[in-house]
């Protein structure tokens, strides 16, 4: 099954719960548009390249396509296909005015220099410009994408009506939110301090996150300041175990990720170096980092991490999803088996829609909210989307996936 097969999965599934109408099911089932685009840049060495993209429009019952950017070498339509769903259902969950949208271009970024990334980026922007824009389709940044990256893109739209609002994620100086950098993180701490309060869970809780970009090393920060204990982290290339439970000094490991550019070799810091599991000098690997013992596992990587190979030997008390859809289908159906608790991606991380619609909303009524405004205001979205899948959860007795995906559902059919 690939990706896009197993969301449907999860939506069918939700549908049958609410009865939902053949007709309504069958436009959710696929895109109402799909974009590939190529288009030639010229690298540094004087040599034309064309990059291929995409862009999937998949719904706009609720409002303008909205969903990230990424830049990956395995980008292809079936994720961006996706991912474009997903956002279709997290944007109806949180309640704010999107469909749902996502893109990416087929590259890999660090093969790149500054002076060609910014080409790309333009060229990008250009190719997609007849099909986005503040009322129709609104882009984001997302794996491997940040707000200098958005800020290009909307320098390529400079001069059309509302420009500023045709991306979000920019940098503050260009029309950006305060807030937003921290909000995917931030958001999802807010569901998961919620949810320990539901099962009487206390503190301190222990973690492990796979996965340390933005979101990632963000969740990581607050949990630690929250009172929970974050003992693994990694990126794309292994990462850093503390066996002996007392956690780490996040700051440092970030300090330290900067610094070598990588986690790995990070074990050393403060005093980790006596209790930190040392594996092959240091690392501990991705696949062994989602299979410790933990409270709580958070995958805030990439998606089909945990799959019907490992979901057996996972034991974390919850399965947190703050990348999308870090968990397979069939691996669903196990993990709720072994009574493993699974906050859905569609939830977890909406924190980072919700500031960027925030963004959106700023640019359009050429408004500048405070930092304080933006991160109540995030905080009342996400409390109350959690309550509204919570009750779900226990009135239909169904998982929280299933749950939120009902919750959206029903926003879309009304």
């Amino acid at each position: 099954m690939n990706i896009f097969e197993g969301a449907l999965q999860h939506l069918k599934k939700a549908a049958r719960q609410i009865d939902l109408e053949d007709g309504i099911l069958a436009q959710l089932e696929q895109p109402q548009r799909t974009i590939q685009l190529n288009f030639p840049i010229i690298l540094d060495n004087g040599k034309v390249e064309i990059i291929r993209g995409y862009r999937v429009q998949y719904n706009n019952f609720l409002g303008p396509y909205k969903g990230g950017l990424r830049f990956h070498p395995n980008v292809d339509m079936d994720e961006v296909k996706a991912l474009a769903l997903w956002m279709m259902i997290k944007n109806a969950l949180i309640n704010v005015p999107f469909g749902g949208g996502k893109g990416g271009l087929e590259i890999d970024p660090k093969n790149l220099s500054e002076k060609e990334l910014e080409k790309i980026s333009k060229g990008f922007a250009k190719a997609l410009a007849p099909n986005i824009g503040p009322l129709i389709d609104v882009p984001a940044p997302d794996v491997n994408t940040n707000s200098k990256i958005m800020d290009w893109m909307v320098e390529e739209l400079n001069g059309r009506e509302n420009y500023l609002a045709s991306f979000t994620g920019k940098s503050i100086e260009n029309g950006g939110s305060l807030g937003r950098e921290e909000a995917t993180g931030l958001g999802g701490v807010i569901v998961l301090e919620k949810l320990i309060e539901k099962l009487g869970f206390k503190k301190p809780l222990t973690v492990a996150i796979q996965g340390f970009g933005n979101v990632g090393s963000n969740i990581a920060k607050i949990l630690d300041t929250r009172g929970f204990k974050v003992v693994a982290v990694s990126d794309v290339k292994g990462g850093i175990y503390n066996a002996g439970r007392e956690g780490f000094n996040i700051d440092l490991v970030r300090e330290c990720k900067l610094e070598k550019g990588l986690l790995a070799g990070c074990y050393c810091i403060g005093s980790v170096c006596d209790s930190a599991k040392k594996v092959d000098d240091g690392i501990i690997s991705n696949e062994d980092l989602l299979e410790l013992d933990v409270d709580i596992l958070i995958p805030a990587a990439m998606e089909n991490v945990i799959t019907s190979k490992n979901a057996k030997n996972i034991k974390a008390k919850i399965v947190f999803e703050m990348a999308n859809g870090p968990v397979s289908s069939e691996a669903d159906g196990i993990l709720n088996q072994k009574g493993i608790l699974i906050v859905p991606d569609v939830l977890a991380n909406s924190g980072g829609v919700t500031v960027s619609y925030f963004e959106w909303y700023q640019n359009i009524y050429k408004e500048k909210w405070d930092l304080k405004k933006v991160n109540s205001k995030l905080k009342e979205k996400m409390e109350k989307a959690f309550e509204e899948v919570w009750k779900i959860s226990k009135d239909k007795k169904v998982d929280l996936r299933t749950a939120a995906y009902i919750l959206a559902l029903q926003r879309l059919n009304k």
